[in-house]
């Protein structure tokens, strides 16, 4: 029976509730581990917190020929199943795309946080890329402690938000937050791909380091 994998996107479509800010999906971000999973022969399925369509950056879309390969996963992205009405446990891993979106419906769902404290505590992996980690932001497992506590993660650096000039308008500084709940945040150069795994935790990065991050778990998978 072939390994399975669950990708989580964003639902959230504006900076600040700002409908003049879109932001979303960073597209590159779910459909580069899309057709990584695919082609290693895994099952990959795309969902969101609430259903229906995941609105995408604009900024992640290019227009032309590099958006084209990814038209498969734009497709799936117009209508996604809701994270609530998933058997998350046929999963074998999960993973958290990013885009500036995910800071605003990841954190605190409870969907996200049974899924993640269920996969700690089963030794599934847990993967996640650029903002995907704000799903860990709170979380906690079934013993009460954070559920990064301890565990070295990374994710959008506060240097690289910075470097955007969101850092004021995001909720939280991602890093800061993950940080204060006791995880190991490794930063890596800016940009550049940074992929860091620690027992079932793989992360990334930024947009760079998508493809090495589902690459990564494909190898621990296969």
């Amino acid at each position: 029976m072939n390994k399975s994998v669950l990708i989580v996107a964003t639902n959230h479509g504006t900076i600040n509730n700002d409908k003049d800010r879109p932001t979303g999906l960073w597209l590159s971000e779910a459909a580069e581990p899309y057709q990584i999973f695919q082609g290693a022969g895994l099952q990959a399925d795309i969902v969101s917190p609430k259903g229906g369509e995941v609105p995408l950056d604009p900024a992640s879309l290019s227009n032309g020929q590099d958006d084209e390969k990814f038209n498969d996963v734009i497709r799936l992205l117009q209508n996604t199943q809701s994270l609530k009405d998933v058997v998350y446990e046929g999963y074998d891993a999960i993973f958290f795309a990013g885009g500036h979106g995910a800071m605003y419906d990841f954190p605190g769902n409870p969907e996200i946080q049974n899924i993640m404290a269920y996969f700690k505590d089963d030794g599934r992996i847990i993967g996640a890329v650029c903002h995907g980690p704000a799903a860990f932001a709170d979380a906690k497992t079934k013993d009460g402690s954070y559920l990064v506590d301890g565990v070295k993660i990374t994710g959008f650096t506060n240097a690289e938000e910075e470097s955007m000039n969101l850092m004021d308008d995001m909720p939280f500084a991602l890093q800061t937050k993950l940080e204060s709940h006791g995880a190991g945040f490794v930063a890596g150069s800016e940009m550049e791909s940074n992929v860091v795994k620690d027992r079932n935790f793989v992360t990334g990065q930024n947009p760079a380091s998508a493809a090495d991050a589902a690459q990564a778990i494909v190898n621990q998978l296969t």
